[in-house]
C-alpha cells in the first residue's frame, strides 16, 4: 500500500505501439454537448454543514432531472467541502474517487487544556497505519479495519483547540482519530470541525455551490447553458489519479461486452502499475472505457508479447459507440 497520497504520485507515459483513431467514433470528453455531460459528467460540490450527502445528491438529480447520481464520499450532515457528485453513467466511476484519498481541515477539541508539545507529540503517533473501527453512528459495518493516514500538519491551538490538516486514505473517520488522540493524551477530545479539502484529483479550486448550480440551471431556461456545461465536467477528472491505459479503436467494442484486456489492444500505459492495481482503461480520445483490475505490472506490460494485461472490474462506456471488431 502506498505510504503517499495518490495525488503526490508521478507517473510517465510508455508507449508499447502507434495507431491513428478514427474520427468518426467516440469524443472527446472536452467536446461533449450538455446533453451527453448529464449522461456521462459529474458535479464537485462545496457542500455545506447542515444536509446530509445523500440529500444533496437527491437535490442535484431533482434539480437536473435525472434518474441517477451518486457521491464520491460520505460526509456528516455537520461536516463541510468537497463532495464529488457523479451523474447518470458517471456514477459507475465512484470507485475511482473511492480509491483516491482524501484530505480534512480539522479542529479538535481536548476537554482539558493540554500543551502544544503533547498535542504535537500525540498526533505524530497516529501517522502511516492505524488500527479503525468505524463509529456507532456510520454507514457501514464496524468490524476493525487499517487505515493510512499520510499525513498529519498541525497549524496552531489554544489549549483546548486544537487545528491540524489530515491527508488520509478513503475511509478514514476523522471524529474517531479526534476520539483516540484524546485517549493517548488522556483527557478526553472530540471533533469540533471539519471540512474536506481535497477529495482525490479535486481541491477547493474546483468547487461549486448548490446555489451555482441551481442559477446555472436558470440559465439554461433562458437559452444561455454556458454556465452549466461550465459546472458540469466530464466524469473522467474523477479517474485522474489511477494509472491509466490506452487502448485501440478495435479493441474497445470488445472491453464494453466483457472481455478482458490483451497485450496486442495496448497502445500506452502509465509506468507505477503494480499487479491489481485499479486502473483506467481509456479510448484514444481519453473516453473512459472501463475501470480493470491489472493483471501485469508496467514493466511487464512492455515485455510480453501476448497475455491479459488487465481484467474489467467495472464497463463504464455504453455498447455501441465503437464498433464490433470480433
Amino acid at each position: 500500500m502506498s505510504k503517499v497520497p495518490a495525488w503526490e504520485i508521478s507517473r510517465e507515459i510508455r508507449v508499447k505501439a502507434e495507431e491513428e483513431t478514427n474520427p468518426e467514433y467516440g469524443c472527446p470528453p472536452e467536446e461533449r454537448s450538455l446533453n451527453e455531460l448529464l449522461r456521462f459528467g459529474m458535479v464537485v460540490i462545496d457542500k455545506t454543514a447542515g444536509p446530509t450527502s445523500h440529500e444533496v445528491a437527491a437535490w442535484i438529480k431533482k434539480l437536473l432531472e435525472l434518474d441517477k447520481v451518486g457521491h464520491g464520499g460520505t460526509l456528516d450532515p455537520k461536516v463541510t467541502g468537497i463532495l464529488p457528485t457523479m451523474l447518470q453513467h458517471g456514477t459507475k466511476a465512484v470507485q475511482a474517487l473511492l480509491d483516491s484519498g482524501k484530505q480534512y481541515i480539522c479542529v479538535m477539541r481536548t476537554h482539558e487544556d493540554v500543551s502544544e508539545t503533547k498535542v504535537r507529540k500525540t498526533l505524530s503517533l497516529f501517522k502511516d497505519e492505524i488500527y479503525q473501527r468505524p463509529p456507532v453512528r456510520s454507514s457501514v459495518s464496524r468490524r476493525l479495519r487499517t487505515r493510512n493516514i499520510y499525513n498529519i500538519d498541525f497549524h496552531e491551538g489554544d489549549g483546548r483547540n486544537w487545528l491540524f490538516k489530515v491527508d488520509c486514505q478513503s475511509g478514514t473517520y476523522i471524529r474517531k482519530l479526534c476520539f483516540d488522540v484524546g485517549e493517548v493524551i488522556g483527557c478526553g477530545a472530540h471533533m469540533q470541525e471539519l471540512r474536506r479539502t481535497r477529495s482525490g484529483p479535486f481541491t477547493e479550486d474546483d468547487l461549486y455551490t448548490l446555489y451555482d448550480l441551481s442559477e446555472a440551471v436558470d440559465m439554461k431556461k433562458d437559452g444561455d447553458d454556458s454556465r452549466l456545461k461550465e459546472i458540469i465536467r466530464p466524469f473522467e477528472d474523477g479517474m485522474r489519479l489511477l494509472p491509466r491505459i490506452w487502448i485501440r479503436d478495435s479493441a474497445v467494442g470488445a472491453i464494453c461486452n466483457g472481455a478482458q484486456l490483451a497485450i496486442p489492444g495496448v497502445l500506452k500505459y502509465e509506468t507505477g502499475i503494480n499487479a491489481g492495481d485499479l486502473v483506467g482503461v481509456y479510448t484514444q480520445k481519453e473516453e473512459a472505457v472501463a475501470l480493470a483490475r491489472a493483471d501485469l505490472s508496467s514493466g511487464k506490460i512492455q515485455a510480453e508479447s501476448h497475455g491479459i494485461v488487465a481484467t474489467s472490474a467495472r464497463v463504464l462506456m455504453p455498447t455501441g459507440i465503437y464498433p464490433k471488431r470480433w
